[in-house]
């Protein structure tokens, strides 16, 4: 499994899973539940909108209220983290992205769900991370030690409403993820493009999966053997669509550095959409990452850094 695995992260740095042990009725209750969110009025999201959730950076943004590249996407959605309440040391010491979740009255079920849910994949990302460690020949303990016995779990429900004929505007702009490991589960209608060897290739859903991709702190760590894959959303489907990526990051004030023994970088800037390299910045992931997020809704980034 390690050499597929490295061939995947090194060809694609996208790969499915199967075998993962996530209970079916588990995921299809928080495909329910998250439907039944949606279908309700803006008025009513808006109750648990984003500005209520400050520093802790959660709750609800309606449609077109999120950026990739300086543009809208057309899709709106939940933002969701580890549930930690003010007497958590780090929620008292006001570190960003770390706080309690907004959860609406409505449907009942779905703070059940996505607490389980959190806690299921997160169990996952800690196994798929031992078979990365795995495939680059290091220990399976490796990343635990270093980054992830406190990782920074975040979790997103996104719906993209059918698009109308013609329209071209992106459910998601192309992108690459930020942290170690993004875990996606999709729903059966599809849209998820993904960018390998220079050509634009669909990744379909396939029933009982998780879909993974690589993000850039992974690809820092390798030098750029294991790449940040650009990805994208186009929901021509007609129907509504419905995405849960689960982010599996470094702890935030961990200090991110290559991994020993590799010495060539492989610098992919001129290749990326953003002309932007993941080996420049020095600093903890929280820094890179409050920069990063801080350009995806510029209207809230004083929120996190005051």
């Amino acid at each position: 499994m390690a050499v597929s695995l490295a061939a995947a992260c090194c060809n694609h740095g996208f790969f499915y899973i199967t075998g993962h042990g996530v209970d079916p009725a588990l995921l299809a209750a928080l495909e329910q539940c998250s439907h039944q969110f949606f279908e309700q009025e803006e008025a009513v999201k808006m109750q648990i909108s984003m500005d209520k959730g400050g520093k802790a950076w959660r709750g609800y943004f309606p449609l077109e209220g999120e950026l990739t590249s300086g543009r809208p996407d057309l899709k709106e959605g939940i933002y969701f983290g580890s549930e930690l309440q003010g007497d958590d040391p780090r929620v008292a010491a006001a570190l960003p992205m770390h706080g309690p979740n907004l959860f609406p009255e409505f449907p009942e079920g779905l703070k059940q769900a996505v607490l389980h849910y959190m806690e299921a994949l997160t169990r996952t990302g800690h196994l798929v991370m031992e078979a990365i460690a795995l495939s680059l020949g290091l220990p399976p303990d490796y990343f635990l030690l270093r980054y992830t016995h406190d990782p920074l779990i975040l979790f997103r429900i996104f719906h993209y409403p059918p698009q109308p004929s013609g329209a071209s505007q992106w459910g998601v702009g192309e992108h690459t993820d930020y942290g170690l490991l993004t875990l996606l589960l999709q729903d059966a209608v599809g849209g998820l493009q993904v960018k390998s060897a220079g050509q634009w290739i669909e990744a379909p859903p396939v029933a009982g999966t998780f879909v993974c991709n690589i993000g850039d702190m992974l690809d820092r760590m390798t030098g750029g053997l294991y790449r940040s894959t650009p990805h994208r959303v186009l929901n021509a489907s007609g129907k509504r669509r419905l995405s849960f990526p689960l982010f599996f990051d470094p702890g935030f004030t961990a200090a991110v550095h290559l991994i020993e023994g590799i010495e060539t970088v492989a610098d992919n800037r001129n290749e990326r959409w953003d002309k932007a390299s993941v080996h420049d910045f020095e600093g903890t992931y929280g820094e890179y990452l409050l920069r990063k997020v801080g350009a995806v809704f510029p209207q809230l980034r004083q929120d996190l850094l005051r």
